[in-house]
C-alpha cells in the first residue's frame, strides 16, 4: 500500500534506503569521493543523489563527518532480532507488555514474521501484529494462530476512494477483518482521521456500522492526521503525496468521537 499520509515512507519499499539530512551537510565532499557508483554530486553545499545509480551501499554514511547521510533499514536474522527482544523481557514482565511487529507491512516478509512470532511464543512473550491486513487470507489465518493481538486500521469504507488514496481496494482488508473477528482473534481497530479524505459523516457512519457488527470489542483508536512525517520524505528525496492535507482540529476530533459513540463504540484518541 502507499497511503497519501503515510508516516513511515522508509518502509514503502523493499531493502535499505539512504537518508540525507540536508541541513547537517557541511559540503566537504568526502561522500562524493567515496561513492563507488559515482551517484553523488554537490552544488552550493548540498549533495544530490542519483537514485538510478545509488545502490544504498552506505559508504557515504560511514565517511560523512557531519552524519548528514544515514542508512535506513538493515538485513538481519531471526536470531539477531530475538537477542534484542530477550534483553527487554524484564520490562515486559513489569509492564505486562510484549513485542509489536510493525513496519511498513510485516506480512510482506511472511517467513521472517512467522519465525519471530513462533520464537516469541516459545518464551511466552505477548505478540501484537500491526498490519493493514492487505495480505492473502491463508497467510492472515496462519499468522493469527501465532498472534495475541492485531492492530488494524480502517482507512476508508468506499473501495474506489480507498484505492485512490492508498493504491489498493479495501475488499480483501474488510474480508480479513471479518475472518479474524469471527474466529475470535483479538483486534484493536484504529481509524486514521484524515481531513478531506475520510472524515465526512457518511464514511465515519459506514465505518462505525461495520465495526459495531464485529465481535472484537467496542473500543477504537482515532489517529488524527498530523504533518510530523513530512521531513522524512525530504530526507528520502520522495515527493509527499499528502502535502495539501491539513492537520485535524479539536472540533473535528470531537465530532468523530460523538459519531462513533452513537453506534455504541468508545472512541479514544491515540493508541
Amino acid at each position: 500500500m502507499g497511503c497519501w499520509w503515510c508516516h513511515n515512507p522508509e518502509g514503502l519499499f523493499d531493502g535499505v534506503e539512504m537518508v540525507y539530512n540536508r541541513q547537517d551537510c557541511i559540503g566537504c565532499g568526502d561522500c562524493i569521493a567515496q561513492c563507488p557508483q559515482q551517484a553523488l554530486d554537490i552544488s552550493s553545499k548540498s549533495v544530490e543523489r542519483d537514485p538510478h545509480l545509488c545502490t544504498s551501499c552506505g559508504n557515504c554514511s560511514e565517511v560523512c563527518p557531519a552524519c548528514a547521510h544515514e542508512v535506513s533499514g538493515w538485513h538481519t536474522t531471526t536470531h539477531e532480532v530475538m537477542e534484542q527482544i530477550i534483553k527487554d523481557m524484564p520490562f515486559f514482565d513489569q509492564s505486562d507488555g510484549g513485542v509489536t511487529f510493525s513496519g511498513g507491512e510485516p506480512m510482506s516478509q511472511p517467513e521472517f514474521l512467522l519465525s519471530l512470532l513462533e520464537e516469541c511464543e516459545k518464551l511466552s512473550i505477548h505478540r501484537a501484529v500491526d498490519t493493514s491486513l492487505y495480505a492473502p487470507t491463508a497467510l492472515v489465518w496462519e499468522v493469527a494462530s501465532h498472534t495475541d493481538l492485531f492492530l488494524c486500521d480502517i482507512k476508508h469504507m468506499d473501495s474506489q476512494l480507498h484505492k485512490h488514496y492508498t493504491g489498493v481496494g479495501n475488499e480483501l482488508i474488510l474480508s480479513n477483518i471479518k475472518l479474524l473477528s469471527n474466529q475470535g482473534s483479538a483486534i484493536r481497530m484504529r481509524i486514521p482521521l484524515i481531513p478531506g479524505i475520510n472524515d465526512d459523516d457518511k464514511n465515519l457512519q459506514d465505518t462505525a456500522a461495520f465495526i459495531s457488527d464485529l465481535a472484537c470489542g467496542s473500543t477504537i483508536d482515532l489517529l488524527p492526521y498530523h504533518r510530523a512525517a513530512r521531513a522524512k520524505y525530504s530526507k528520502l528525496s520522495f515527493p509527499y503525496p499528502g502535502n495539501q492535507i491539513s492537520p485535524v482540529n479539536n472540533s473535528q476530533i470531537a465530532h468523530a468521537v460523538a459519531l462513533f459513540n452513537e453506534y455504541g463504540l468508545t472512541a479514544q484518541v491515540g493508541g
